[in-house]
């Protein structure tokens, strides 16, 4: 034992080491959506019955909802666009359209849709894993061609959008993906690159049991 040690109490040594730090505030305990004060809306009949439908489902309304209900038409738009995107009929299935969602939006530093949808890929995968790795660095994950070629075009598409060319599309069509397929990675990628955005500018904050979800 190191002589200037000897002898001391290493509750008390561990106490010190304790105080010497300083430990962050609690994070996202409040009920705060965005950093913009918009009062929400009088959501029509359609809108209002989604919303209780978020309620009936989850248990909440995602604040990117939330965030766009200050005016009713353009949550209608954006929900109806999203859904569209991410649940409707696709060669691409929930999860793959998740896993592009995530990629995207980690390259992009979105702290909303990577905790939400990251979520969501947990969900669908039942790997709690998985989510981690698309956020961080999906290159570390045991991927399939089919879905590494997918996710290198969608981060390719979203650091250097400019730099798309007919090679990458054959990638993807080596990979298996229809010329539909194509058309849905690009969308599903190009969709998250807009609303991580969006979600940056106002300081979206995702509701805090996305943190907790699936794992």
């Amino acid at each position: 034992m190191d002589s200037k040690n000897a002898g001391q109490n290493p509750e008390k040594s561990d106490a010190a080491h304790k105080k010497s730090g300083e430990m962050p505030p609690p994070q996202d305990r409040d009920d705060s959506v965005m950093a913009l004060d918009l009062p929400p809306a009088t959501l029509g009949p359609e809108m209002q019955g989604y919303f209780d439908k978020c309620n009936e489902k989850l248990g909440f309304v995602p604040n990117v909802l939330r965030a766009y209900a200050h005016d009713d038409t353009k949550l209608a738009l954006f929900a109806g666009f999203y859904n569209d995107l991410m649940l409707a009929p696709s060669g691409l299935s929930k999860l793959e359209r998740e896993m592009i969602a995530v990629v995207v939006s980690g390259r992009n530093h979105c702290y909303y849709c990577v905790t939400a949808h990251g979520a969501a890929v947990r969900q669908y995968s039942g790997d709690s894993i998985l989510g981690e790795l698309m956020a961080v660095n999906y290159r570390a994950a045991k991927l399939s061609q089919r879905h590494r070629a997918m996710l290198d075009f969608a981060d390719k598409l979203t650091r250097e959008p400019w730099a798309i060319d007919e090679p990458d599309r054959e990638s993807l069509r080596a990979a298996g993906f229809s010329e539909r397929d194509i058309w849905d990675i690009g969308a599903v990628a190009g969709f998250f690159n807009m609303s991580n955005r969006m979600a940056s500018a106002v300081d979206m904050r995702p509701n805090p049991e996305y943190h907790g979800q699936f794992r």
